[in-house]
């Protein structure tokens, strides 16, 4: 008798994602030139600006701006990167994909769950009242992670308001 070999048929076959596509390292959906007319990535680009405002206004004497170029580049570009990468890259997308894209209302049990370890990361240097305010930025990032299937727009996101609070702290105290 002969064996027949049952060959899976292609069409049924699944792709699963990569695990760079799943760290949201791949090109985000619209591209670049798309992200000025989405809705939710101006909603958060507005959003930050009377945030800084009260925080200059309140706060800004008690803010640390960079003293000097490398302070911004590590502002603006380093830290923005390294901590999306790592939260919303490695963490959220694992998440995404063990969580299944559970959700608790609007957001997601991933976004969720990022959100307190990005909080709870922030707790190592800076006060717990500060640590608190990134949950709500960090939620934003988590989403605009989401809504893209990428990483680089929160990146984007991140810088913007980094540079932002960087700015509002400058400006306080000159």
């Amino acid at each position: 008798s002969a064996i027949i070999r049952s060959m899976p048929d292609p069409t049924l076959r699944r792709e699963h994602p990569t695990l760079a596509q799943e760290c949201g390292l791949g090109r985000p959906r619209p591209p670049m030139l798309g992200w000025p007319a989405d809705a939710h990535l101006a909603v958060a680009a507005l959003a930050a600006l009377p945030v800084w405002l009260v925080l200059g206004i309140a706060f800004g004497e008690r803010i640390a701006a960079p003293a000097h170029w490398i302070g911004w580049l590590s502002l603006i570009v380093i830290q923005p990167a390294i901590e999306e990468l790592v939260f919303r890259g490695v963490l959220q997308g694992q998440l995404l994909r063990l969580t299944a894209g559970r959700r608790l209302g609007p957001l997601t049990l991933a976004n969720l769950l990022t959100t307190i370890g990005f909080a709870a990361m922030h707790l190592i240097a800076q006060p717990p009242g500060w640590a608190l305010a990134v949950a709500a930025p960090s939620l934003v990032f988590g989403h605009l992670r989401e809504r893209f299937g990428s990483v680089w727009p929160a990146i984007a996101m991140h810088a913007f308001y980094n540079a932002g609070f960087g700015l509002a702290a400058w400006l306080a105290r000159t």
